[in-house]
């Protein structure tokens, strides 16, 4: 059903902006789980290494300030507002200054392409609990579609995937291999949900662009996970990247690409995991990593939020995908990225 929207809140992850935020900010993403402090301590020294500091906030801004320009430039004219799962500023007090504002009805946009418990469902229930802590005259919130296989995001990737391709000499190029990253979850949760078949069909759709852009045609190519931190006694989606990394040079292999298509930015789980220990197995087995940018302000991804505002406010002609599959849809299901057979664990932070 229409609804006249009035603005458009961006909903992320928070993530620490100094070290005297780092252990308030894993307490809120840890809360309610049974998670030793040991554990904590030693998430919190991946951030000590970067001054306590989560680049995810700043590139929320900036993603941010380019989105309000765009819209600006070409509509539509709303407003854009900004709140965390996690960390200033938090989903709650967005939704309060939005209501004060006057805002009545909101689209949704997470920083997150594809569906899952904690990528999809969790946002969402993060919302209406946030709607249910600022009470009467909260504005309605309605989350845009997922965008796995948007060309405004499949195209960014690629062209950045290219880019990372370019830089290894040509006569190697073509025995190059590349995998693609994701956040790992735990496998029950995936059995719910459709992520792992999207992240899938990304990998397929960048890497047939990215290899003829490249001058290699059909690229040797894998999808891995990152960022594990359940039991070793629970079933989680695999390969590690790190493991893939050491398989890899096992079978004679001189450069990898890893790209990193299961974030947007490169956040913390992004600069720790890849480029600080993936970077480091790499170099110690005399592997050439080269790491592929994620797709951040890229101006066509930018564009690809204004055009899932447009088809929301039915202004749009069709709604956009690449591949086999389609869009997806518009309003989730009631039985849409169920958590699984248990609560998901605690997740290294910024899974967004």
């Amino acid at each position: 059903m229409y609804k006249p929207y009035d603005a458009l809140l961006v909903v992320s992850f928070g993530g620490p902006e100094g070290m005297d935020d780092v252990m308030p900010f894993l307490a809120n993403v840890l809360r309610g789980r049974n998670v030793p402090e040991s554990r904590m301590r030693e998430v919190a020294h991946h951030y000590e290494l970067f001054g306590g500091v989560s680049p995810i906030n700043e590139q929320n801004r900036r993603l941010i300030s380019a989105l309000e320009q765009l819209l600006e430039r070409e509509g539509p004219h709303l407003p854009v507002y900004w709140g965390n799962r996690n960390w200033h500023p938090f989903l709650a007090d967005t939704l309060r200054q939005m209501r004060d504002d006057g805002i009545k009805n909101a689209l949704a946009f997470v920083t997150s392409a594809y569906s899952s418990y904690s990528g999809c469902r969790q946002y969402r229930e993060d919302i209406e609990r946030a709607r249910e802590a600022v009470g009467e005259g909260v504005p309605s919130v309605d989350k845009l579609r997922v965008f796995y296989n948007h060309d405004g995001f499949v195209m960014p990737n690629a062209y950045n995937l290219q880019a990372a391709l370019e830089q290894i000499p040509s006569e190697r190029r073509g025995a190059a291999r590349v995998a693609f990253t994701a956040h790992s979850i735990p496998a029950a949760m995936a059995a719910g949900c459709d992520y792992e078949r999207q992240l899938l069909e990304t990998s397929r759709l960048v890497a047939d662009v990215a290899g003829a852009y490249a001058g290699v045609g059909a690229l040797n190519w894998r999808l891995v996970f990152q960022s594990r931190s359940g039991p070793p006694t629970q079933a989680w989606l695999e390969p590690d990247i790190l493991d893939h990394l050491r398989a890899l040079k096992a079978e004679g292999v001189t450069d990898v690409v890893v790209a990193p298509i299961g974030f947007i930015s490169d956040h913390m789980e992004v600069l720790y995991d890849l480029d600080t220990e993936g970077r480091q197995v790499s170099e110690e087995l005399g592997l050439n990593m080269i790491r592929a940018a994620t797709v951040g302000t890229h101006p066509e991804f930018v564009q690809m939020i204004r055009v899932l505002m447009l088809e929301r406010l039915h202004l749009a002609v069709r709604p956009r995908a690449l591949g086999e599959y389609g869009p997806s849809h518009d309003v989730c299901p009631a039985d849409c990225c169920l958590p699984g057979m248990t609560r998901p664990p605690a997740a290294k932070p910024e899974n967004g």
